[in-house]
């Protein structure tokens, strides 16, 4: 047997009567960039999450991107992020111009610490983003109350956690922007390049309405300098149908995870601490061993194909060097980075693999 990491041909196999139906839609209207599938499906995104705006982007990235610039911030200013996530947290920083300042993260649930993030905190710092890692919301209130004590704000980044909930509340509804990608492996994902933005802010959602149209809002008239960062008709039609799905399928992966840790027996691995406050909705079962190169050719060789998120934290990318960071910075972010290992988790995986992936994983003996 073998266990594919991600297998998205499944889900497309049993929603392909659905799919199809919608393509053809798109493309008998004639409406492949923004338009009516668009807007249909930023209006129930923005009610899934109870956000009072929501707007189609091209990226999570770009999302982070406008997010950020949506707040005013540019060069000279700071913003604090995560130093364990995938990096392009930190370029929506430095796509707008200012500069990321990491910060670790909490050694059980290792999303953002909220004491790392008061150390770092500077003159020039603006906003931090946290990180909704893995599928698993981090302590708003915690990150949220020592940004008020300094004028900060909040950005939510949301590319993982489509569903979650932190203390009865959806992810994307907490801070003032939630920002979210669609990427294709994602829990709810397009077929191809997508993202958004949630906020309650009238002002931040005008202000990403005309950037991501060249700074327009208004046909051929153009208030500043925008991008091009709109939603494609395509993604907003398959991402409506497939938000009617989110919630069945987040449930089949979090009965997964529940099958994972209580079948596994291992000692040897360590697994994400999930506080009660917390709904996780597992776009990655994420764990942590000591010798993670050994344990990933265990599984290579039982027919299990695991992830790595994620192998370099950002502090220590070629792409941050100037900052100066060095090794030790960020322990807890650190130790994750050569340590952690994603299993196979995915709505589709069958009874049997599962429990395939659960021998295995008891069967290694390091």
């Amino acid at each position: 047997m073998v266990i594919p990491f991600l297998d998205i041909q499944r889900q497309y196999m049993s929603i392909k009567d659905e799919i199809e139906a919608a393509l053809e839609k798109v493309f008998m209207e004639g409406a492949y960039s923004g338009g009516p599938f668009v807007d249909a499906f930023e209006g129930a995104f923005a009610s899934y999450c109870n956000a009072g705006f929501s707007e189609g982007l091209s990226s999570g990235t770009d999302a982070l991107h406008l997010a950020v610039r949506s707040l005013g911030i540019g060069p000279g200013d700071e913003v604090i992020v995560p130093a364990n996530t995938f990096v392009a947290t930190a370029w929506g920083v430095s796509h707008a111009g200012a500069t990321p300042v990491f910060a670790d993260c909490d050694p059980d649930t290792w999303t953002i610490d909220p004491s790392s993030i008061e150390k770092r905190i500077t003159g020039k710092t603006k906003a931090v983003i946290g990180v909704h890692l893995y599928g698993q919301p981090f302590d708003f209130d915690s990150v949220a109350e020592v940004a008020q004590r300094y004028g900060l704000s909040v950005i939510e980044d949301c590319a993982q956690s489509v569903g979650a909930l932190y203390k009865g509340r959806r992810t994307g509804s907490l801070g003032v922007a939630g920002c979210f990608s669609f990427y294709p492996g994602k829990n709810l994902g397009a077929y191809g390049e997508a993202g958004g933005i949630t906020t309650n802010d009238p002002a931040i959602d005008e202000r990403v309405r005309s950037l991501r149209n060249h700074g327009s809002v208004k046909k051929y008239y153009h208030d500043e300098i925008g991008f091009n960062m709109r939603m494609d008709g395509v993604h907003g039609a398959v991402l409506s149908l497939k938000l009617k799905y989110i919630d069945s399928w987040n449930e089949k992966r979090r009965v997964i995870a529940r099958r994972y840790r209580d079948g596994i027996r291992n000692e040897l691995l360590k697994f994400q601490k999930t506080p009660d406050w917390a709904e996780h909705v597992y776009h990655l079962f994420v764990t942590v061993t000591a010798d993670r190169e050994r344990f990933k050719k265990y599984l290579e060789e039982e027919g299990i194909y695991p992830g790595i998120h994620y192998p370099v934290p950002c502090h220590l990318q070629k792409a941050y060097a100037h900052l100066g960071y060095g090794l030790g910075a960020f322990p807890n972010a650190e130790a994750l980075s050569v340590g952690c290992l994603s299993l196979p988790i995915f709505p589709e995986l069958a009874d049997d693999e599962i429990e395939a992936v659960i021998e295995a994983v008891n069967g290694y003996a390091g």
